[in-house]
């Protein structure tokens, strides 16, 4: 995993910077009431999307693991908002305390037992009638359009990579088990994030985990495949992301 107190300082421009953070937040907010007047946002990261899911009479709380991240939230959050050092899995917050819980590119970093328990976390700090809202299948997305790149990386991640830790199956299970239902989903367009052939080749090669689990031999045919496509450095149709909301029982 990425040490994030370094990544903060470009964290947002190399990741589709305010675009990207308006469209998840307008995502987002298509499933948080509107009369939500504690959100919590874990892993809020620069704040960027913490920021824009304020409003009249709401506190936002940001919670993230990373100081520097923290460092970069703070202003963001000031006035009617906080930013606190805080593992997904142990809250800062009291039980019932908040009306939504928001975990933005979290799940599909963290492993399934760590998924569960901040599943199961955020419950207990939900209100009844509360929600939780999460992307899903966040990786699975960068496959889903009918490019050229896509239709290889889908059938390579078909064969190769195991079920991913926010798998939407998977988590609408866990939710339930955690007495959340399901609220509707939402989904936005990943801004910045389309990649070009190439890009994809440095990313097959040194940082996708289940590439470099694999047979060498079968990565390099991989490798070969996109390094033939045409146009090798242009990007790509950029991704389109879902948010699922659950609903904790008792409202």
């Amino acid at each position: 995993m990425l040490d994030y107190d370094l990544e903060a300082a470009h964290y947002d421009r190399t990741r589709g910077g305010v675009d990207r953070a308006r469209a998840a937040a307008g995502a987002v907010l298509e499933l948080v009431p509107a009369d939500c007047a504690v959100l919590v946002d874990v892993a809020c990261g620069t704040g960027i999307v913490s920021e824009l899911l304020t409003a009249p009479g709401r506190t936002v709380i940001g919670v993230d693991m990373a100081a520097g991240m923290l460092a970069l939230a703070l202003p963001r959050l000031g006035g009617g908002g906080r930013a606190v050092r805080g593992d997904a899995t142990r809250l800062p917050v009291a039980a019932g305390a908040a009306d939504a819980v928001t975990f933005m590119w979290l799940l599909h970093l963290v492993d399934d037992a760590v998924v569960a328990a901040a599943i199961a976390e955020a419950a207990r700090i939900l209100r009844p009638g509360g929600v939780l809202v999460t992307t899903v299948d966040k990786d699975a997305a960068q496959f889903e359009s009918d490019s050229d790149v896509g239709e290889i990386m889908r059938a390579a991640r078909r064969e190769l990579a195991p079920r991913a830790s926010d798998d939407s199956e998977r988590v609408r299970e866990l939710a339930r088990a955690a007495g959340l239902e399901p609220a509707g989903t939402a989904r936005y367009v990943g801004h910045g994030q389309g990649r070009a052939p190439q890009e994809w080749v440095l990313r097959v090669r040194e940082q996708i985990g289940w590439a470099r689990r694999a047979d060498p031999d079968r990565v390099a045919e991989i490798c070969r495949a996109l390094e033939a496509l045409p146009e090798q450095d242009v990007r790509r149709t950029d991704p389109e992301y879902t948010v699922a909301g659950f609903r904790l029982g008792g409202g």
